[in-house]
């Protein structure tokens, strides 16, 4: 009987992590953030976010879905409540189907959330417009090697 090959287990400290800002191509405000994990088996990436009051992410499709949890803050969704969207509270756990669009993203208050993203996300200007940018795992990855010194 031949060995089986050990899985690959990653633990992420966060705190021995830098904040690094979030591409302002695809965000306002001054979002940063954190790479946890990247799964090419997968197609996944793992990040925590970091949210000042009044910014936001632009307009995206979730390619596959996506799951996250708000770890402090609120968080508006497709216009939240007022536009028929939704507004979420922390903590709050939520969940993105695939193909789920988002004109905006907007964090009224200071904000942080954790999300595992099973797929890319495409940045666009509007749905069905031209692609702004794909972010796959890889993307997500290169990004993050990128900003660190």
């Amino acid at each position: 009987m031949q060995a089986t090959a050990p899985i690959n287990c990653r633990a992420v400290e966060l705190d021995d992590l830098p904040w690094v800002d979030f591409p302002p191509s695809l965000s306002a405000g001054g979002i940063r953030w954190k790479l946890l994990n990247v799964a090419p088996e997968l197609g996944s990436w793992a990040a925590i976010f970091d949210c000042p009051a009044g910014s936001s992410f632009a307009s995206h499709h979730h390619i596959g879905p996506g799951e996250y949890y708000l770890t402090r803050g609120r968080m508006e969704i497709r216009g939240g409540e007022a536009e028929g969207g939704e507004t979420v509270k922390a903590p709050a756990y939520g969940y993105e189907a695939t193909s789920a669009f988002h004109g905006k993203t907007y964090f009224p208050v200071d904000s942080e959330f954790y999300m595992t993203f099973l797929g890319p996300l495409q940045f666009v200007d509007m749905p069905g417009g031209p692609t702004k940018a794909l972010v796959t795992w890889d993307g997500a990855e290169a990004a993050w090697l990128a900003s660190q010194p």
